[in-house]
């Protein structure tokens, strides 16, 4: 393939990425150790020098993933992510539609913040909880009806002294039971379905939701560094979180017609609840119980969280002057979303768990002297929950783009595929998008969005057009991975619990994947193009790639 190219460094880049991505899909190697690769291949064959790739794998974006990890191990440690989903679900009830939109509504906002593995981990086992005992006070029910049918043929039975009674109402009872497990069977697969896929959902809303939405920002600085800030927590939450709204409300009436119909009076309920509701809610309200009245690190936790998310939202807001551009950024950009990211986290190492006054008190030589309480986080829990190896996959794709820039075969990559120039930007934005979609069934959806965003730059950059037009729902795409059980953490958990077969899970999330797709086009050609200028090809995308060494 690479024997065409007159120069060798583009070659070596090409084969240098060629055999990333083999490791990368086969998992041969562990993805970061793989994404250390660039340290060692890119000066052995002279296309960077160690310390320029070195630099790569912690910058800006690496900084605001940290801290907004730290943020979410806090909310993880101290069971608030716990409280608020419980106080959710018990406001909008225990009827199956109104369930498992609660489900979805709560998870998906957990996983705008938290991980996808940790909101799904903690989900699923409260939906498999609630649905026993629905399922077990609705088997009560029918037990008791019987015994109440059975007395009342009784006389009927002396008198007429029918042996075929008893055998009619064992055959109605297994039928009951056969339609009852059949029933709740379909709604455990739709509520496990609904949390994984919700979860995956959830964090493409915003910046720090996951990793892809992160190697975009960290690429699109690299690739473009003149492009002003385009893409920060703001902007991002503006286009992405309309999406995420019109994706869940899909999913759910994509799930809810799958597994529970559209019979409005079951699902939704119409007049006074059940036996069966009532328990089932206890069941939620007992949970809620347990956590006891919120303490004061729950507290100071969910103020530093709010704290962050306003001071993110309010530093460059785009439409007036954020305060980040008032007081620091009038010469340059100096303060960006990981320096409050981080600023905010050390927080949670200086404030402490409990008020002063609260402070365990030891004895020593007979004197008591009174503890200072520990604070919200220590290093340890910080250790052992932060994911190192995605900061470091980070690193890697980062130092890929420039390697390719500075082997010369992004431009070579970019003149190559300028024959695209003939077909409709939207044409070729939902072709990336399926394509995309499918890879990232097989790969991790960060090794995907690492492959794809340098060649997609470098393709845009050739046929002018404007590099968000491509790169932004295909990022988004990568996290739609809905059809097999190892595509995602969360996919893989809702599957071990043993209530779904692979069928299920390819049948179901076939739909969402295409609805997905779809509704990220639609996003990107209406109020994307609208924030993002996507219509014109921009100044600071016109760019001349890095010369060949």
């Amino acid at each position: 393939f690479f024997s065409i190219c007159v120069c060798v460094q583009e070659a070596k880049c090409g084969y240098a990425i060629i055999l990333m991505a083999l490791y990368w899909c086969t998992e041969c190697m562990p993805l970061a150790v793989t994404a250390l690769l660039p340290v060692v291949l890119f000066p052995m064959m002279g296309i960077m020098e160690s310390g320029a790739v070195c630099v790569q794998y912690l910058k800006d974006s690496n900084m605001l993933f940290i801290g907004g990890l730290l943020v979410a191990i806090a909310v993880e440690n101290w069971n608030l992510h716990k409280r608020i989903a419980l106080r959710v679900l018990l406001v909008v009830g225990v009827r199956p539609a109104l369930l498992m939109s609660g489900f979805m509504g709560v998870t998906a906002f957990l996983s705008m913040w938290i991980s996808n593995t940790a909101t799904t981990a903690m989900m699923v086992p409260i939906a498999q909880a609630v649905l026993g005992q629905l399922c077990a006070t609705e088997a009560g029910q029918d037990e008791r009806e019987l015994q109440v049918e059975g007395k009342d043929n009784q006389a009927f039975e002396l008198d007429t002294k029918a042996p075929q009674e008893e055998e009619i109402n064992t055959k109605q009872d297994l039928r009951r039971r056969k339609e009852r497990e059949l029933k709740y069977q379909l709604l455990t697969k739709g509520m496990s379905l609904s949390v994984c896929y919700s979860a995956s959902i959830g964090g493409t809303a915003t910046l720090t939701g996951t990793t892809p939405n992160l190697i975009l920002k960290g690429q699109m600085d690299e690739i473009f560094p003149g492009n002003g800030d385009v893409i920060n927590f703001a902007s991002w939450f503006g286009f992405a979180f309309p999406n995420m709204i019109i994706m869940l409300i899909l999913s759910w009436l994509w799930l809810q017609f799958m597994y529970m119909g559209f019979n409005m009076k079951k699902s939704f309920g119409c007049g006074k609840k059940n036996e069966g509701d009532k328990e089932a809610f206890a069941v939620m309200k007992e949970e809620y119980r347990k956590l006891g009245s919120m303490t004061f690190a729950e507290g100071a936790v969910l103020t530093i969280f709010v704290l962050l998310v306003v001071m993110w939202f309010t530093r460059e807001p785009g439409f007036m002057p954020g305060w980040a551009t008032v007081l620091f950024n009038k010469d340059g950009a100096f303060v960006t979303d990981g320096t409050v990211a981080i600023f905010m986290s050390t927080l949670f190492f200086i404030i402490p768990s409990r008020p002063f006054c609260c402070g365990s008190a030891e004895e020593e030589e007979g004197e008591k002297k009174q503890k200072a309480p520990a604070t919200l986080l220590n290093w340890h829990v910080v250790h052992e929950r932060m994911p190192w190896n995605i900061i470091l996959l980070l690193g890697g794709g980062f130092a890929l783009a420039s390697g390719s820039e500075a082997s010369g075969l992004s431009q070579w990559l970019g003149e190559s595929l300028a024959p695209l120039q003939s077909i409709p930007p939207f044409g070729i934005s939902l072709l990336l998008c399926l394509l995309v979609g499918t890879f990232t069934e097989c790969s991790s959806n960060t090794a995907t969005t690492t492959l794809f965003l340098p060649i997609l730059a470098s393709m845009a950059t050739a046929i002018r057009l404007h590099p968000l037009y491509v790169m932004l729902p295909c990022t988004i795409c990568a996290s739609l991975a809905f059809m097999l059980p190892v595509a995602t953490p969360p996919n893989a958990i809702v599957f071990s619990y043993g209530n779904l077969k692979v069928m299920d899970m390819v049948k179901a999330g076939f739909m969402l994947n295409m609805i997905g797709i779809l509704t990220i086009n639609m996003g990107i050609n209406t109020w994307g193009d609208a924030m993002f200028q996507l219509s014109t090809f921009p100044d600071w995308a016109n760019i001349t790639h890095g010369t060949k060494p």
